[in-house]
């Protein structure tokens, strides 16, 4: 029988650091500051959609992955074994070098060094190559030892930029830049929803899915091993991240919705937030704003390369892991430099095919009990969704999708990025409906690891 070690406050206390620290990236904070600025007095009604895909559903997936060991390919090869496998190819590389180190990388740039360039023109290619160059030869070796994770983020990073965050939202409460405005008009309509699909860019449900071996990696290198005892730290730390993460959300909003009449409107987050640092703190405010992006952004991608390197080496070993870390931070190098904008508007689409897809997989994973785990609950559920964020995917492309959303607009939230929502669940129930009808007993999933997955390959 395993014995744990028993974590103190300070043990646990620096493992939730860890998780945290994960989750909360330099490209996720620039989302909930322009919801405030935008929805303004009505900012409430949309901020509670984008808690729920952003933060909520965080809690969802930690609980679901707590139950199958935190293993991703595991909770996928419900479904199917080949489904696993393409759904978890595609989930980590774009939760690694195709969009999240990329994005976070350019993102730091933008908000943390090009403000403090003398020529902020176009023209900043070379100094981008420079400082990504920097930043990723920091996040290579940072992810090189992983058992050093809690010591190195939980313990200090987090609570350093922790501090200086703290210090921009709390001199915005005490001393407001103005009085909130009235919304635009993107938030005077379907309001709710456009905060729910705002929460689908900070990437952090599927995020859980990728970050969640590492994490349990951290939980083992404190001293517990034992299943029960990893599912009780996950669940706590887990608890502990989404409080954390929910609060923070709201903090950024009310600085969006309060910079109106110091600022004025901005074009996107990183600036906002730029901007209303050195209104609040003045010139120092630009450097304290810096430091907190560069440390989030730094911890983020430290937990995207060392979470992907973790899972391709598990698949395909016959790399290493520090082979893989090399190769993945790599290609994050080449694409940041392509500039903010390509990796934003290549990758959206993505996103949205895979958000609904890890949401219906979370939410199954949850209530298999309900179902007693058949198969063709997740099967019919899965192929009830996929056509729906294919099509999510492809207007995200800016695609003309006008006559097909005419034909569809009968399906409720079709249009709001929600059609797959109906769908999934009346798949659910035809999946559960033949289940039963089978005769004899119907086929329950046969889950797969990924150190079975790797076995497979190997004898292949």
């Amino acid at each position: 029988m395993t014995t744990d070690k028993r974590l103190n406050f300070f043990e646990l206390a620096a493992l939730g650091f860890l998780l945290f620290a994960m989750f909360l990236g330099a490209g996720n904070i620039i989302f909930a500051p322009m919801v405030g600025q935008e929805a303004g007095s009505d900012m409430w009604i949309p901020m509670a959609g984008f808690l729920i895909t952003g933060v909520g559903l965080v809690f969802l997936a930690i609980v679901a992955l707590a139950k199958t060991s935190g293993d991703v390919h595991r909770m996928a090869s419900r479904v199917s074994n080949k489904y696993a496998i393409v759904f978890c190819l595609v989930l980590f590389l774009t939760l690694g070098p195709i969009y999240v180190i990329p994005r976070t990388t350019s993102v730091v740039f933008e908000i943390g060094v090009l403000p403090s360039l003398p020529n902020q023109d176009t023209a900043h290619r070379l100094p981008l190559l420079i400082f990504s160059a920097i930043f990723i030869a920091a996040t290579i070796w940072l992810s090189l030892s992983p058992n050093k994770l809690v010591d190195r983020i939980g313990k200090v990073l987090t609570p350093a930029f922790g501090i200086l965050l703290l210090l921009i939202i709390v001199t915005s409460i005490v001393n407001p830049m103005g009085h909130v405005h009235e919304p635009l008009d993107a938030y005077t309509e379907s309001a709710f929803f456009t905060g729910f699909i705002e929460g689908y860019l900070t990437m952090d449900a599927a995020a859980a899915l990728v970050f969640a071996g590492v994490f349990i990696q951290a939980i083992r290198s404190q001293g517990v091993n034992s299943n029960r005892g990893i599912s009780t730290v996950f669940f706590k730390a887990g608890l502990f991240t989404v409080v954390a993460l929910a609060i923070l959300h709201i903090s950024l909003a009310w600085i969006g919705g309060s910079s109106v009449d110091a600022i004025g409107r901005m074009d996107n987050g990183g600036q906002l937030l730029a901007e209303a640092s050195r209104y609040l703190l003045g010139q120092p405010g630009l450097y304290v704003i810096g430091a907190v992006v560069f440390l989030t952004g730094l911890t983020t991608n430290v937990a995207c390369l060392t979470a992907v390197a973790d899972y391709f080496a598990r698949v395909f070993p016959n790399f290493g892991y520090k082979k893989w870390v090399w190769i993945n931070a790599t290609l994050g190098f080449g694409i940041a430099n392509l500039g903010l904008e390509t990796v934003l508007s290549a990758a959206l689409p993505v996103l949205f095919l895979l958000y609904p897809l890890s949401m219906v997989l979370i939410l199954l994973t949850l209530v298999d009990e309900i179902f007693g785990k058949a198969r063709a609950v997740y099967v019919g559920a899965t192929i009830a969704t996929a056509p729906f964020a294919i099509l999510d995917a492809i207007r995200a492309a800016n695609v003309d999708m006008s006559n097909i959303d005419s034909a569809l607009s009968f399906i409720p939230l079709f249009t709001d990025y929600g059609g797959w929502i109906i769908p999934a669940i009346l798949g659910a129930v035809i999946g559960y409906i033949y289940a039963q009808a089978t005769s004899g007993k119907p086929e329950i999933v046969e889950e797969q690891s990924m150190e079975e997955l790797a076995d497979e390959q190997a004898e292949s």
